[in-house]
């Protein structure tokens, strides 16, 4: 089953998590893009299907929204967020500020309950951490730079153990048939 990717859950959850995690010294951009693949991921790999059903691609630091320029642009022209530029340990951080609480209503409790633990459990960690950890995903090994990582990635494998090369291969090959 092919999911519809949802503009006003990826907004919502955009602003849920910009709203958690105002007092965090290291929610910028990229922590942005990996606390949305953590929450996709997960609850697709819980659940069956992906909380906003976006597409993520393989970029340098990390999975990375394939759409989050644009839906970003959009919620700023809306009014619903503001984008901060800073210097945080010598890098410029772009920091997202949500100027709206979000609308919970939109998300069902498994999925809050989902987001609620990848955001404690990324609280401590800085965008290099969060990016290093990315790219232990077999989905993000295994996909090429720019092409979309298939959400199935995430069944395949123990997450725990060495990534075997065969399942690089399997991986490699569903990717494929996204393009």
């Amino acid at each position: 089953m092919i999911q519809q990717p949802d503009d006003e859950k990826l907004q919502e959850l955009i602003l849920y998590l910009a709203l958690k995690s105002e007092a965090d010294p290291s929610f910028g951009a990229t922590k942005l893009n990996k606390l949305l693949f953590y929450c996709d991921f997960t609850a697709y790999r819980l659940y069956g299907r992906s909380i906003t059903g976006h597409g993520y691609q393989k970029l340098e630091r990390g999975p990375t929204l394939r759409r989050m320029l644009p839906i970003l642009d959009k919620m700023k022209e809306q009014n619903l967020c503001t984008e901060v530029e800073r210097e945080h340990f010598g890098f410029r951080q772009r920091r997202l500020v949500a100027n709206r609480p979000p609308r919970v209503s939109v998300f069902s409790a498994e999925e809050i309950y989902l987001a609620d633990q990848i955001w404690s459990d990324l609280l401590t960690k800085n965008a290099k951490e969060v990016s290093q950890i990315s790219h232990d995903f077999i989905g993000w090994e295994a996909a090429e730079f720019g092409g979309t990582i298939p959400y199935e990635t995430v069944l395949v494998g123990d997450p725990k153990a060495p990534i075997h090369p065969d399942e690089i291969a399997f991986c490699s090959r569903l990717e494929s048939t996204l393009q």
